[in-house]
């Protein structure tokens, strides 16, 4: 007996009517995410990061380029927990170095906290002529404050 051979099954390349409709579009269109709306940096503030080293410098010069502060100019500190801010004033008792950077006296690191290899972020006002040197510790706190961790206690995110 001999049989007969088969015919190959070959798929059709005709795509049926509903997959063609799903295709086009023309269906239910899924619900996109709203970004939440991120505020914009204050033009007037320039804000970098820096180490202080273990004679109290900051080396930044972009920021101090920019509130145009240079060799010479003296300024006048302030400081409390984790934050030191300065002001160029011509009766300072702190000079800024020849190699511009930020030099925070050890009496004021003692007294705000800070530690030789702490980060800092500093944060210059143009308009204001200061620089303000915020502890890493200070500015989380400022982050725990605006809630910015809900899930960070062990809850489900």
């Amino acid at each position: 007996m001999t049989a007969r051979p088969l015919a190959p099954v070959i798929p059709s390349s005709a795509v049926p009517a509903a997959r063609q409709r799903a295709r086009s579009g023309a269906g239910r269109r899924l619900p996109l995410a709203c970004p939440v709306p991120v505020p914009s940096l204050p033009e007037d503030v320039i804000y970098r990061t820096g180490r202080i080293d273990t004679s109290g410098r900051v080396a930044d010069q972009g920021v101090l380029a920019a509130l145009g502060w240079a060799g010479g100019d003296r300024l006048t500190m302030t400081a409390e927990a984790g934050v030191v801010t300065a002001r160029r004033d011509p009766g300072g008792m702190v000079a800024v170095p020849g190699r511009a950077c930020l030099v925070i006296p050890a009496a004021l690191r003692r007294r705000c906290g800070l530690e030789p290899g702490d980060q800092v972020l500093l944060a210059g006002s143009p308009a204001d002529d200061t620089l303000t040197a915020y502890s890493l510790a200070v500015v989380h706190e400022a982050i725990l404050a605006r809630g910015a961790f809900p899930h960070a206690q062990g809850g489900q995110p």
